[in-house]
């Protein structure tokens, strides 16, 4: 059974976040997400830490991460 959970707001995202609960959550592509993971976080890329093979990102990091985000558009 394949899981087909959507998360579409704060409360619904789990504290440990997967790149396909990003890509849910933000509306882009899980490929994007990893691309982002790839980037170093000085220059924009989403902070993330491995668990084994996996990427993983704390909840507070990704809030973090789009409030910069926001702030960069508006002082561009």
């Amino acid at each position: 059974m394949q899981n087909t959970k959507k998360y579409t707001t704060w409360e619904s995202l789990p504290d440990t976040l997967t790149a396909q609960h990003i890509a849910d959550f933000l509306g882009i592509s899980r490929r994007r997400v990893y691309e982002l993971f790839q980037v170093n976080v000085k220059d924009g890329g989403i902070p993330n830490f491995k668990i084994g093979a996996t990427k993983r990102v704390d909840k507070a990091d990704l809030k973090h991460w789009i409030t910069l985000k926001k702030e960069e558009q508006l002082h561009a």
